[in-house]
């Protein structure tokens, strides 16, 4: 591999540092390494570059000292950019800025594709593998948006538990070493299974989008049961009194699954786990489906405000009674690199002894 695109995770400690570190050091070795944020100071107006009150608006530079003009620092202060790396640093300071004004738009740069989204129109055509600097979520909204890219991704963890992730840098030689065995090659891919998910009102889409982990449906603030009705393939399947429910990939086997007591399945599998949660049941349990199968989950009762559907702990559509939610396998897979040879037992174990779990 010779074409990298990295995505960072802002709000993580050290994650800037380290992302300048792997530019430099793929450069040095003859790569390309575009980072997400490169593209944030196009369409940046020039009367903004220069002086970080454009932001806002020039009419925040009346009263401010003249010896302010000129410095990205002038509306809040130095740490604005501490921490930020020099290849951000040295565009006028202009995704930091816009982090901190915490507008929707702010000189014409989107706050999603700062702060979260990354849009595919943006990844460089050559790119051959995205690195993704941060934790588990991290690598799943990279995961996500880039999903038609079908790109090889790999998760470096600068984060705490980190399933998905498959590399932990912490010195410069780990991340030499990192990136030496992915410019030689040596490497496989593994395949992940996505899910898609359609909220249908009235038979009418109102919102439709894929997952790596899991779908939800969930309660919203009151502490009161859901009523809901699962049909597979068509045919009705039972009703849960629950606080909601878990639609998971084998990928999400780990996480919120196996929190509300799911099983564990292996991520190259391809199957969908269903977990209530809570569930007021004396024989209510997880159901293993094969992928095929088309599950779909009615909402029932009287509360036309009281549930969520939630894609990846991300996106969030409000549910009311009547609504249904399709969900099934996606046409889109998420490609992660493995560094090195390791069972996905041991690297189970290993993860759950980090948290004294075992």
């Amino acid at each position: 591999m010779k074409h990298f695109y990295l995505i960072w995770n802002p709000q993580r400690e050290g994650t800037a540092a380290m992302a300048e570190q792997i530019r430099r050091y793929l450069n040095e070795h003859g790569c390309t390494c575009a980072v997400r944020g490169d593209e944030l100071t196009a369409g940046v107006p020039e009367n903004a570059h220069g002086r970080i009150c454009a932001v806002f608006g020039d009419e925040l530079a009346a009263g401010v000292p003249e010896k302010a003009h000129g410095c990205t620092c002038a509306v809040r202060g130095d740490e604005f950019v501490a921490g930020v790396p020099e290849f951000v640093r040295n565009r006028d300071a202009a995704q930091p800025a816009a982090q901190s004004v915490g507008r929707t738009e702010t000189a014409g740069i989107s706050r999603s594709l700062l702060m979260k989204h990354t849009d595919p129109a943006l990844v460089p055509a050559d790119t051959e593998c995205v690195i993704t600097l941060g934790g588990d979520g991290t690598l799943i909204r990279a995961a996500r948006d880039l999903s038609s890219l079908h790109l090889p991704m790999l998760g470096v963890n600068m984060g705490n538990l980190g399933y998905l992730t498959q590399a932990g840098c912490q010195e410069p030689e780990e991340v030499a070493g990192m990136l030496d065995e992915l410019i030689a090659g040596r490497f496989q891919l593994e395949k992940r299974m996505m899910l898609n998910g359609a909220v249908f009102r009235n038979g009418v889409v109102l919102k439709e989008a894929t997952a790596l982990n899991e779908i939800l449906i969930s309660r919203r603030e009151m502490p009161k049961l859901l009523s809901l009705q699962l049909s597979v393939n068509g045919q009705p399947l039972c009703r849960y009194r629950a606080d909601g429910m878990i639609i998971a990939t084998p990928t999400g086997s780990t996480a919120y699954n196996l929190s509300a007591g799911g099983p564990i399945v292996e991520p190259s599998a391809r199957m969908t786990i269903l977990t209530p949660i809570c569930p007021h049941g004396l024989n209510s349990r997880s159901i293993v489906l094969a992928a095929e199968d088309v599950i779909e989950i009615e909402i029932l009762g009287n509360d036309d405000d009281g549930q969520l559907a939630v894609f990846d702990g991300g996106e969030a559509v409000s549910l009311k009674v009547g609504d249904r939610l399709r969900v099934q396998r996606s046409s889109m897979e998420t490609v992660l690199v493995k560094l090195r040879e390791i069972s996905f037992v041991d690297h189970l174990r290993s993860k759950m002894a980090s948290q004294g779990a075992v």
